[in-house]
């Protein structure tokens, strides 16, 4: 049944935060609305525009007669500058200080309302890097990451420090920490596939020792890894055990306590 344009661009929107960074069917959509493909591409063009304005992503129309269009999660960095300095503000309180340079900041990332932007954002970083699968660790790690795959169109897979009996037949991975200590993380063999895209997430890093043994984890299932992101990362150590990470906030510490701060800005 033909409707009115502004419910057609509705349920339009609607389509493309069901399944961002996959392609939608303009035949369909046209099929499905009871118009002609041009008028559909029309209402495209009124989407994309309403994106790209709002800066938090953009809409890529494939041409042809097999023609479809996708929403990806391209930030622009304004917007994730926006988003990541009102973070940064209520990270900044005292308050939120743990001992051993840690800072709390559950209550932020088990919340969707702020999780998904951050997601969208960490996305928006790797859409370029076109991953298969993302890897992210338990517990913390996987709001933010969860999002990331729902903004890239890709499935999450977790990383466990204990073995369950319902993940099934699992490979294990050793790693050494900072201090030193050797510690084992362990991955269902199922979850991912050989040669597929890996990007690697987490929400935390000071050494990079748990980046470090997820990305070799990825390497046991013979992966290829695209990237690797953080929520906040800590100034201190210098030295990393991962390189040619992006982060979204830094922790700078100094004698008069610690401050975050906005990491990236491309």
């Amino acid at each position: 049944m033909k409707g009115q344009r502004t419910e057609r661009i509705a349920r339009t929107v609607s389509n493309f935060f069901m399944t961002p960074s996959r392609s939608l069917s303009i035949t369909e959509l046209a099929d499905k609305f009871s118009v002609s493909k041009t008028v559909v591409s029309e209402d495209m063009e009124v989407v994309a525009s309403a994106f790209a304005t709002d800066g938090f992503g953009t809409v890529q129309v494939e041409r042809g007669r097999i023609g479809g269009a996708r929403f990806l999660p391209e930030c622009t960095s304004e917007y994730r500058r926006s988003l990541l300095e009102e973070i940064a503000e209520k990270l900044s309180d005292p308050d939120r200080y743990l001992p051993g340079g840690l800072i709390y900041y559950n209550d932020l990332i088990f919340d969707p309302v702020t999780a998904l932007p951050l997601g969208l954002s960490m996305a928006s970083l790797f859409v370029d890097a076109k991953p298969d699968i993302i890897v992210t660790t338990e517990v913390k790690g996987i709001p933010v990451a969860l999002f990331t795959a729902y903004a890239l169109g890709c499935p999450l897979s977790v990383c466990r420090f204990r073995n369950r009996p319902s993940d099934g037949a699992a490979m294990a991975v050793h790693y050494p920490s900072a201090s030193g200590e050797v510690r084992t993380m362990y991955m269902g063999t199922k979850q991912i596939q050989k040669g597929s895209r890996v990007l690697i997430l987490d929400d935390f890093m000071r050494g990079g020792s748990t980046a470090a043994g997820m990305q070799l984890m990825a390497r046991h299932f013979e992966g290829e890894i695209v990237g690797t992101g953080l929520f906040i990362t800590a100034d201190k150590p210098k030295k990393k055990a991962v390189s040619g990470y992006k982060t979204l906030l830094r922790l700078t510490e100094s004698e008069g306590g610690a401050k975050i701060s906005v990491a990236c800005d491309d």
